[in-house]
């Protein structure tokens, strides 16, 4: 796993700490013996704090270490770095740090193996290793790195889409009886027999022509209604959708935790931050 200096992997990390440079802290034994100086930190792809990059002062031996996290004690306040141990010895025995070092598994084994406790016996694969596995060097929850979590409740709207509902369009057959009226016309024969005056009934007998048979035919005609059924549109249903918006508003108690301090004897406690409630 590659490890990143400070400020390579966070130019602005002391706005990150709120203005808190750990690149300008001392370091000290838990005896209040100072025994050099943090030139920077070393941290992982996620930011996690890995080492310490110390300049030692023990006996001038001069030289930079590194000193993984979870051995340290870090107080901004005092501006301090406290280590539990570091001897004279192990700093001999650690590999010296330069920038132009490539921090590789075996270069942290070397560094690891100086800290572990003498007859330990250590049983690790490179290829698995992962810091967790010992996290005395690498965890900051121990009792000089604490952290404290604060929960917030908050209001998170979201929108479910249900089916309220649905419309079924389709058509069926009703009947009705329909008159209609339409006029015709039929034919027929009128036959009037008029007696005429004696004037008008003398026949010249050289005219005269007695004649059986036929004499006229007349042909006679009627309509008959010729009524059958046809379809038209009679009109268009059209079907669609529409979508109408709205706004809901809710409401909900929601809660938070904010922080107390509560500090016993005359110490100073520097907090960083904001809605800090402090009680001494």
């Amino acid at each position: 796993m590659p490890l990143y200096k400070l400020e390579d992997f966070d130019p602005n990390y002391r706005d990150t700490f709120a203005g808190d440079d750990i690149k300008a802290l001392d370091l000290y034994t838990e005896g209040g013996e100072k025994i050099g100086s943090v030139a920077d930190a070393l941290v992982d792809p996620e930011g996690r704090f890995r080492y310490l990059v110390i300049n030692t002062g023990i006996a001038s031996l001069g030289k930079q270490i590194l000193l993984p996290i979870g051995l340290s004690h870090i107080d901004y306040n005092q501006k301090r770095v406290y280590v539990d141990g570091l001897s004279k010895s192990q700093v001999e025995r650690l590999p010296e740090y330069k920038d132009s070092i490539t921090v590789d598994y075996d270069y942290e084994e070397q560094v690891r193996n100086v800290y572990r406790p003498e007859g330990r016996e250590v049983n690790l694969n490179r290829d698995t290793y992962n810091y967790q596995q010992e996290p005395s060097f690498y965890n900051l929850n121990e009792q000089s790195h604490q952290t404290l979590k604060l929960y917030e409740e908050r209001l998170v709207a979201n929108k479910t889409r249900v089916k309220t509902g649905e419309v079924a369009v389709g058509k069926h057959i009703e009947t009705e009886t329909a008159r209609v009226s339409v006029p015709i016309e039929k034919e027929r024969v009128v036959i009037e027999r008029v007696t005429p005056t004696t004037s008008e009934a003398v026949v010249d007998s050289r005219e005269l022509q007695f004649q059986e048979g036929e004499v006229a035919r007349i042909e006679l005609y009627e309509e008959t209604p010729d009524i059958h059924k046809e379809a038209f549109v009679r009109e268009e249903v059209r079907v669609r959708k529409v979508v109408d918006q709205e706004t809901v508003e809710a409401q909900e108690t929601i809660r938070r935790e904010e922080l107390d301090i509560d500090t016993q004897g005359d110490l100073r406690v520097n907090e960083s931050g904001s809605n800090v409630n402090k009680s001494i």
